[in-house]
């Protein structure tokens, strides 16, 4: 008896494009790829198919209408299986896992946190259009991330880091961006410049939301 694949939909943008630069061999052949997902993308997909797999990762919420909770819990009493990974992906699993949608990755963990008010907007960022989608600002999360490590590190003191995340906790997400955030830190931090430029060079270590794609492409959980 011949075995037929079960068709896997990857919506993603920003955060696949950023995962590509980091890991140019993310395994990505067997998946159709899809742009970020917004309200109807769903009903259109299992319409067309009885049964397969959806990936959410980025989502539009600005210019379209957000994917809907409806949408997904249909999917899922369809048969089909709904992975929420890095974005607004991680935000809906969050929101859905009572109801069998899954989530993947440090951000969806970071959601889950007790007691702890993570808002949708931590991993919000402005871009460009398809195909590369550029990026424009620096998603929160990511500046958090790294605002931490600095604080590991003996660049930053945590009563720093404190200010530093409550400034960009009250700006509009599209104009949070590492050329803010350069300037901010060459204000308070004591270092040599070589050291700031090594910390910004190597950004990518704190991009968690395409570090959790990557390591979800590669967990094997879309594999027939």
């Amino acid at each position: 008896m011949t075995t037929v694949a079960t068709k896997t939909f990857l919506f993603a943008g920003p955060t696949l494009a950023r995962a590509l630069l980091i890991d140019p061999e993310v395994p990505l052949a067997d998946l159709i790829l899809c742009p970020p997902i917004k309200r109807g993308d769903l009903p259109r997909i299992t319409g067309q198919v009885p049964r397969g797999r959806a990936v959410i990762v980025d989502g539009l919420f600005h210019t379209e209408i957000a994917v809907g909770h409806r949408e997904i819990r249909t999917a899922l009493e369809r048969g089909w299986q709904v992975f929420g990974v890095s974005s607004m992906g991680a935000i809906r699993a969050r929101e859905m896992a009572s109801l069998g949608m899954r989530g993947f990755g440090e951000v969806y963990d970071l959601y889950c946190q007790e007691g702890v008010d993570f808002r949708d907007d931590e991993v919000t960022l402005a871009h460009g259009d398809a195909p590369d989608y550029r990026e424009l600002s620096e998603p929160l999360v990511h500046i958090r991330v790294a605002a931490a490590d600095l604080v590991r590190h003996g660049m930053l003191k945590e009563s720093q880091r404190g200010a530093l995340i409550g400034e960009l906790e009250e700006m509009w997400y599209a104009e949070r961006t590492l050329a803010w955030l350069a300037a901010r830190l060459r204000q308070v931090v004591s270092e040599d410049e070589a050291r700031l430029a090594g910390f910004f060079a190597g950004f990518d270590r704190y991009r968690i939301k395409s570090l959790d794609l990557i390591r979800f492409l590669r967990s094997g959980l879309v594999a027939d």
